[in-house]
This record gives structure tokens, C-alpha cells and sequence, in this order.
């Protein structure tokens, strides 16, 4: 057991969630606190994918240090890439707490919280702040809660262009499943219209930033496929699967508790086979140059490296963030450091 297990974490799971969340960001700010848990050097093996080229395969997602207040200590722990966000065009406090809750028997996170985030200016400013030297930094955007799903295209797009000069990628959400009506836009024709707008603005500037989307874990075979149809039509740089989930199948945590804390999006442990299924459907169907970036239930090497086998080009982390603490990073590094791609386009 390290430091985190055996001090940090049971202090942080006396907390609420969201305050242990903020309190654990804060704690990484302090002087000298990153080099506790930074294990001996990993071998870093750089992976060229999308037209970039990441320091290592392991990232962080969306969601956990949305307003990039955060980036520089969280790059010290070893990220190859982090992705800020979501972000939306003005900030929104998102939906009423409490709204994020620990299920410790399953390993995994449920929550609602509703794209809460300080808004495009904001992130701006700690983009501007915030740059560590070869570090890639993903952008995901969604739409404000208020905005009619009929005017969606609008915020997106706002969100693009504001963010352009400050990230390397963008990653199109629309697959949360606390932002009302927003999983619409996951249908076949409302995702091609609002992704083709994308990648107009995209190739108006001169050199075109990659796009990927993140798609929802509960797509049936027949919705994979439109995906699938929709990001060669649209010439995405590639998928990131998968988001949260809507379903509560096979959890140990109880019925009653689950009942209680009612709608959300479930991550970790339980999303874990259902995500690498999905990532393994999709390469398939999205061969080379088609970049896949793996999220799910990774919570060390051995489920890195599921993802990994079965297509995924790099992988995030967020709810194994949570419960293996920080130095899961150099962990999985150090468990996939002989990893040999099947794909050659991601060396």
C-alpha cells in the first residue's frame, strides 16, 4: 500500500465526494506534495496518433479538472495528455448537490453533476496560465443547459473557435447524460449536421485541429455503426469511448442505496468490459488512420492494457484516479511499457 492508500484516501472518503474532489486538487498545489507520489521514472514512449504526438498513452478525462485550474500539478504526475472540460460557452453551475456519490463496493462514481464549469473566458485565462512543455491539452465542449437543443450547432461552435489557439484536440460531447435532451444529438442525422458545422470551421483556419466525439457506452450495434458512418463522413480524427453509463446492472452496491441516489452517470469498475467491447467493435469498423481513445473502468496495467489490446491508441483515466490515487499513472506506465500496437500508425 502507498501513501495514498493508507493515509490520504480513507481522510478524503470521510468527505463528500465533490469536497474531497476539490480538497484533493488543492492538495496537489501544495509545494512538494506531486514529488510524494511520483514514482520512480517510467520509460515514456511517445505515441504519434491524430496528427500529434503524445508523450505517453495515458491521459487524463474530461471532467476532472474541468476549469484548468490544475494542469501544471497534474502533469507532473506523469499524464502524457488532459483533457479540460467540458466547458460551455457561459458558466453554469450545474445541477443541484448533492451530486456525486461513491459506490466503494464496485469501485465506481455516479454523478449528475450537469456540465457545472466557470465558462469559456475562464478556462481561457488558466490555458494562458497554464502550459507545461510538451504536454498535449484536449478541449471538450458541450452546450449551456439553457440553450434549445435546436441551437446546440451555436454553442459548439462558439466553444471551438474561442478555444482554438489554446488546445491541441477537441473532443465533441455529447453523450453525458445529465445535460437534458443533449444524448439526442447522438442521433444519426442532428450529430452529422453539428459535426460536418465542426469541421467547416475546423479547415477554415490553416492548420485543422484533430476532433474526436465521445460517445455514450449504451449505443446499440446499430447506433456503433452510425457512428461509425458519421466520423468518415465527417473525417473525425477518431472516437473516445466511452462516457458514463445510464444502466445499474450487476453492481454489488445495494438497490436500496442505488434508489436513493437516484439519476447520474455510472463510471469504474462496472463500465470496464462494457467499454472495451465497444472499443473493440469499433476498430473493426474504423481502421487506420482512425485514432481510439479507451476510457472505462482502468484502474491499473492489466486493464490499460485490455483497452490497448483490444484497438485503443491511448487510454484516460478518472474514476481508477480516484480510488488508486496518484500514482496509478506510473504504474500503468511502467505495465505498458512493452506494449506493442497492432496498428502501426500508433507507434
Amino acid at each position: 500500500m502507498n501513501l495514498y492508500h493508507l493515509f490520504l484516501k480513507p481522510l478524503l472518503f470521510l468527505l463528500p465526494p465533490e469536497k474531497a474532489h476539490s480538497l484533493a486538487l488543492t492538495l496537489l498545489e501544495l509545494p512538494g506534495m506531486t514529488s510524494l507520489f511520483r514514482q520512480p521514472a517510467s520509460r515514456n514512449t511517445p505515441v504519434t496518433t491524430a496528427g500529434l504526438t503524445f508523450p505517453n498513452r495515458v491521459g487524463l478525462a474530461a471532467g476532472f479538472d474541468k476549469n484548468g485550474r490544475h494542469i501544471k500539478a497534474l502533469a507532473t504526475l506523469g499524464f502524457g495528455f488532459i483533457e479540460v472540460g467540458t466547458v460551455t460557452p457561459k458558466a453554469q453551475p450545474g445541477n443541484p448537490q448533492p451530486r456525486l456519490f461513491r459506490l466503494p463496493k464496485d469501485e465506481a462514481l455516479i454523478n449528475r453533476l450537469g456540465f457545472n464549469n466557470d465558462g469559456l473566458d475562464a478556462l481561457i485565462k488558466q490555458l494562458q496560465q497554464q502550459r507545461p512543455a510538451g504536454l498535449i491539452i484536449g478541449g471538450n465542449i458541450g452546450k449551456n443547459k439553457d440553450t434549445p437543443i435546436e441551437a446546440a450547432t451555436d454553442d459548439y461552435l462558439r466553444c471551438f473557435e474561442a478555444l482554438y489557439p489554446y488546445v491541441d484536440y477537441f473532443t465533441v460531447n455529447v453523450s453525458s447524460p445529465n445535460t437534458p435532451n443533449l444524448r439526442a444529438l447522438q442521433d444519426k442525422e442532428p450529430l452529422t449536421l453539428l459535426l460536418s458545422a465542426i469541421h467547416t470551421l475546423n479547415h477554415a483556419y490553416p492548420s485543422p485541429k484533430p476532433v474526436f466525439l465521445k460517445i455514450a457506452p449504451d449505443l446499440s450495434l446499430s447506433q456503433l455503426d452510425d457512428i461509425v458512418d458519421i466520423a468518415i463522413t465527417t473525417q473525425l480524427a477518431g472516437i473516445i469511448a466511452t462516457n458514463t453509463t445510464i444502466q445499474r446492472t450487476a453492481l454489488r452496491t445495494p438497490p436500496d442505496v442505488l434508489a436513493d441516489i437516484g439519476a447520474g452517470g455510472l463510471s469504474g469498475q462496472p463500465l470496464r468490459t462494457q467499454a472495451t467491447d465497444i472499443i473493440r467493435y469499433l476498430r473493426q469498423k474504423l481502421p487506420p488512420p482512425f485514432t481510439i481513445i479507451g476510457v472505462g473502468g482502468i484502474n491499473n496495467a492489466p486493464a490499460a492494457l485490455e483497452k490497448l489490446e483490444a484497438g485503443a491508441d491511448l487510454i484516460q483515466l478518472y474514476t481508477g484516479f480516484v480510488y488508486e490515487g496518484p500514482t496509478i499513472v506510473t504504474r500503468i506506465l511502467k505495465g505498458i511499457a512493452n506494449f506493442s500496437p497492432a496498428f502501426p500508425y500508433a507507434k
